[in-house]
């Protein structure tokens, strides 16, 4: 009688999702993988205002940890989690919440300890995918947030985007050596230390670095009049770093929305992009940079833990949390 039950359930499920999109199909079967209290846990009306209270510090948050999750139902939450990515995006992902077992080695917590705990990263869904509606996910914890939003089948957002890396190169153990943001920082330094002295002395904008990235965990980012060295000063061949560094960023997602992103930049214009450089020119020395330009805002922070404890976030200035894109589909629907 139960398998028929779980067979009829199945075909329910599989009329249900007939015509969705791939990741409205991977979001459905992670819900449908949850029990009714995991279920309440996960799930949360897209009108939640917690869709925009994000953060990358150890902290409790809502939403469903990994702890709480079966194997198989963790496997469901990953799934989706790679559709929204790229290889390379998920890798890093992933990296960085295993990267908590080497930071409770290397502080010398005990392997009960729960502050340095790797299923302390929380899926949660935000309104109902494949309904026809906006909706979107998080999976989030220390040094990762990534918010997603959707509408019309379509991802339309993967912004507010954090990763972090402490330590940023693994000191000791058997990772020793391992930079899950290698090349965030060996990029930057490239274009930093291929500027001439005159373009220096306008990239540089403080002798000292930020202690954090400057827009935090604010649900709207803005820097204005960016200062730092604008891309039209920059030679062709930094140009080309240039743009070699910002695809580090924007080639964390799928190809789609890396595309419409890159669209969007070419749009406004490459020549009112700004690079800038705060801080220790070197390894070991405190420092940040910024790229930002009129619809986005990348920010690095390499400042704690003697420089060995990287940040970047990627902001889109209109479109975070799909808002900008979400106004143009309830104007097409009115």
């Amino acid at each position: 009688m139960k398998k028929r039950v779980l067979l009829f359930l199945s075909v329910l499920f599989s009329i249900a999702t007939l015509g969705q999109s791939p990741i409205e199909k991977a979001a459905k079967e992670f819900i449908v993988s949850l029990d009714a209290p995991l279920r309440q846990q996960a799930c949360m009306s897209w009108e939640d205002a917690e869709r925009f209270n994000w953060h990358f510090v150890p902290r409790e948050r809502k939403g469903l940890p990994l702890r709480a999750m079966s194997v198989a139902q963790r496997g469901k939450a990953y799934d989706l989690l790679k559709l929204c990515m790229s290889a390379d995006g998920y890798k890093k992902a992933s990296s960085i919440v295993e990267m908590e077992l080497v930071l409770r080695a290397l502080e010398g917590r005990g392997d009960d300890d729960d502050y340095r705990n790797p299923g302390k990263y929380y899926f949660t869904v935000f309104g109902d995918p494949g309904a026809g509606k906006p909706w979107g996910w998080r999976m989030e914890g220390h040094h990762l947030s990534l918010n997603f939003s959707a509408a019309d089948k379509t991802l339309i957002s993967g912004t507010p985007g954090f990763m972090g890396a402490n330590p940023a190169i693994v000191p000791d153990g058997p990772k020793k050596g391992l930079q899950i943001l290698k090349e965030e920082s060996v990029l930057g330094f490239q274009l930093l230390n291929g500027l001439d002295a005159e373009q220096l002395k306008v990239a540089l904008v403080a002798e000292t670095a930020p202690a954090d990235i400057i827009t935090g965990n604010k649900r709207t980012a803005w820097l204005q009049d960016p200062p730092g060295l604008s891309y039209s000063k920059l030679k062709p061949a930094q140009q080309q770093l240039l743009k070699k560094l910002l695809a580090v960023y924007i080639d964390r997602y799928t190809k789609l929305m890396a595309d419409i992103l890159w669209k969007e930049i070419e749009t406004a214009g490459w020549d009112q992009l700004h690079f800038a450089w705060a801080g220790g020119k070197e390894w070991g020395i405190g420092h940040y940079y910024r790229i930002q330009g009129p619809t986005f805002i990348i920010e690095y922070d390499n400042t704690q833990n003697k420089a060995n404890h990287v940040h970047t976030s990627f902001r889109d200035l209109k479109n975070d949390f799909g808002e900008d894109m979400l106004k143009q589909h309830y104007d097409k629907a009115h």
